[in-house]
């Protein structure tokens, strides 16, 4: 830093450099909106728009930023990013976004002109692995990616963490870049569509922001639940959503719940994401997380050609995570990084030392009384009717339902079992047991209760 030279003048004059490194639209999107703070005891502090944006520069680019910083003499042994979001004008709140009307195409960006969020080229279809809990979402993604007619948009996916949102959306936007060279796809999430959004404000060019989002062919929004009771984020939102649809371009939608489940999100913006179709990705089956972690340890194999993977690891790693795929796949890419490192076999032992700290924190405690709520709810009982001494079929099935569950989910004793249920004796718990295990195979119906309700206790 030169004498008497503020922070701000550094960085006008160091971030030039950046942009002739990694190109104009990159430098656009990711370096021009830093605010570099100054240096202090060799720490480099810039503000950044979003923690996303920062966490990202972080990851790609703040390397070569550090390196900058110290051949122009500033102390940078390593870089710190606050949130400082932009500012947007008072009235902001007050002015009604304009829409497009109705079938009026706006002017068309090309594509290395979108604000497009990076896409992780590990997150295609070829590498996400198909089960019941996520067949439906699998086919609908690969439908959309496919273009041609399609009968359902928008195309909503949602669930709960590391369950594969995320990777679908990136498998549908890799997927139409390579079949579809000169499809305008823009994928970015709900922050960064708000953050985009502000800015425009800020800079009064609304008109280049609509010419963007409304030019593209498909527009793919992640956790749509962040801009919940943003209102005029939401009411841009909801005018860029019927722009694209009265042009007949693909939106895909994402969040970590059903659309008539975010509060703070407009009533009319909760219909639009409605209209099409709305695909749940349950939790992880037993078969499902055994699949995925099959799929991995290959990959890692080739990686890793010396570490081989002893009898029953994948089969224990699939038994005892279940929070999510994130963690899952984690907790094996631990074990593969150990083993390089001590050249030796990832077995059972390895595992259970290795990965200690993810197994207790896997470790799901169900009890009776969470079992006994759940089963309430799902047959739209009282709690009070399982506790009591009622045989009418629409309760001693639910309440056999609730046994079986305690049994199987719970380390409780048939006594202690039976005593919960209202002093019943432990030849009674029996006997819901071994006629749930009779219904799962002879009753489809009961068979799905089970599972689902199996399911919604271990999340």
């Amino acid at each position: 830093m030169r004498d008497l030279e503020s922070p701000a003048d550094t960085w006008d004059r160091l971030r030039g450099v950046m942009q002739g490194q990694i190109g104009k639209d990159s430098y656009k999107n990711w370096i021009d909106p830093l605010v570099f703070l100054g240096s202090e005891n060799g720490v480099a502090q810039f503000a950044a728009p979003t923690s996303f944006v920062g966490t990202w520069v972080s990851r790609n680019y703040g390397e070569a930023i550090r390196q900058l910083l110290v051949k122009d003499g500033i102390p940078a042994s390593r870089l710190s990013f606050s949130v400082q979001a932009p500012e947007a004008p008072a009235v902001a709140a007050e002015v009604p976004p304009v829409a497009a009307a109705a079938g009026e195409e706006a002017p068309q960006a090309a594509e290395s002109d979108l604000p497009t969020s990076p896409l992780d080229t590990r997150f295609t279809f070829e590498n996400f692995v198909v089960g019941k809990p996520n067949e439906l979402a699998h086919a609908a993604a690969r439908r959309v990616a496919e273009g041609g007619q399609v009968t359902f948009n928008p195309l909503f996916l949602y669930g709960g963490v590391g369950l594969g949102k995320t990777h679908l959306m990136h498998a549908i936007a890799h997927e139409v870049r390579r079949t579809r060279c000169d499809a305008r796809v823009l994928y970015l999430s709900a922050e960064q569509f708000m953050y985009r959004f502000v800015v425009a404000l800020r800079q009064k060019d609304m008109q280049g922001f609509k010419e963007i989002f409304r030019s593209v062919d498909m527009l793919m929004v992640d956790d749509v639940q962040f801009i919940s009771g943003k209102e005029s984020t939401q009411s841009e939102f909801f005018h860029t959503f019927n722009a694209l649809i009265d042009q007949q371009k693909q939106i895909v939608i994402s969040a970590d719940r059903a659309p008539g489940e975010i509060e703070g999100l407009e009533e009319r913006i909760k219909s639009r994401l409605q209209w099409g179709l709305v695909v749940d990705l349950h939790p992880t089956d037993y078969e499902l997380r055994l699949g995925i972690l099959q799929s991995k340890a290959e990959a890692q194999m080739l990686q890793n050609p010396g570490v081989t993977v002893g009898p029953g690891v994948l089969e224990f790693l699939a038994h005892r995570i279940s929070s999510n795929v994130r963690v899952l796949e984690g907790a094996l890419t631990r074990l593969f990084a150990f083993a390089s490192l001590v050249g030796r076999e990832i077995n059972l032992d390895m595992a259970q030392e290795c990965l200690a700290d993810i197994l207790r924190a896997s470790e799901r405690k169900v009890t009776i009384d969470e079992i006994i709520r759940k089963v309430a709810d799902h047959y739209t009982l009282r709690i009070s009717d399982l506790m009591s001494a009622r045989r009418a079929r629409a309760v001693a099935r639910p309440r056999q339902v609730a046994m079986y569950l305690a049994k199987t989910l719970t380390t409780r004793s048939l006594p202690d079992i039976g005593r919960r249920f209202g002093g019943r004796d432990h030849t009674t718990v029996i006997h819901a047991i071994r006629k749930i295990e009779e219904l799962k195979v002879s009753d489809a119906q009961i068979a799905e209760d089970v599972e689902l309700l199996r399911r919604m206790l271990e999340a």
